[in-house]
């Protein structure tokens, strides 16, 4: 090979591999609160954790694992196949059913699911295709009668060119999976995230909107606004697990689950909040 063909290899390499999150230039962020972490499960959660009244579950790509919520035993396991299962970011325990957003990260484009299972057992029940061209989604929630999802954007690895993670997008659905709304992150959470997007997010027992980025122990509120389309930024908190997705505790409020990526354990954090 020549040096001038390896050179230009070498150059062609270094260009498509994406930046590394340079966090340490970021400033100081306000903290409106601490998290206490109160307890800890080992697992092996990559991706993120839903929790229901008697179980909790680690997420991880094409695994979902459900351990006793009280001793910590496992009691399932539901491994799908790779390729129709890239990418499993996180679930949610909603009307009984495991709810979770999946899509074909970091392939591209972009395509985005919704795959349900049973929260016992982990059989696949059925799955929802939501198509190519918002992002990549990331969360799926239920509140005040409507479908909520997040659909990450990315600048390196997984992002589909021109959209960069400026294009994360918060999209309200009907019954029917039909797009009603959609929102855009405000500056001050964008610059937190980048170069990646919104891992986890979910409405709180507050009222308010919860989300987390892909590396920073930080926990995100934000407001519908009263005009406009961007988010408004309320305040952050923080949190121990660094980033990924995150599900709230529905029978203890102000408990939310997270996971630590040091050591893939599933993490249970009692946040601060202004409940009404």
């Amino acid at each position: 090979m020549s040096v001038v063909l390896l050179s230009a290899l070498m150059l062609s390499t270094a260009q498509a591999a994406p930046a590394a999150p340079d966090h340490a230039a970021l400033p100081p962020i306000a903290l409106a609160g601490q998290a206490q972490t109160v307890r800890r499960y080992a697992a092996d959660a990559r991706q993120g954790v839903a929790v229901g009244p008697d179980a909790v579950y680690a997420v991880s790509n094409w695994s979902i694992v459900r351990y006793d919520k009280t001793s910590g035993e496992k009691q399932a396991e539901w491994t799908g196949d790779r390729a129709r299962f890239p990418h499993i970011n996180s679930c949610n325990l909603i009307a009984d059913e495991l709810v979770c957003a999946s899509s074909n990260f970091p392939a591209t484009p972009h395509v985005s699911t919704v795959e349900t299972f049973d929260p016992v057992d982990l059989h696949h029940m059925r799955s929802i295709a939501l198509g190519m061209g918002t992002g990549s989604i990331t969360w799926v929630d239920r509140h005040d009668g409507s479908w909520w999802a997040m659909f990450a954007n990315y600048d390196g690895r997984g992002g589909e060119a021109p959209r960069d993670h400026r294009h994360t997008t918060l999209v309200r659905f009907d019954d029917q999976w039909r797009r009603l709304e959609a929102w855009a992150l405000p500056p001050s959470i964008l610059e937190r995230i980048a170069p990646m997007s919104v891992s986890g997010g979910g409405w709180g027992p507050d009222g308010r909107l919860y989300l987390t980025g892909h590396d920073l122990p930080e926990l995100y509120v934000v407001a519908l606004p009263m005009g406009g389309g961007v988010l408004d930024h309320v305040e952050t908190l923080g949190v121990e697990a660094e980033g990924q997705a995150v599900d709230w505790d529905e029978s203890q409020p102000g408990m939310l689950y997270g996971i630590t990526r040091r050591t893939r354990e599933i993490l249970a954090m009692k946040v601060p909040q202004k409940l009404p």
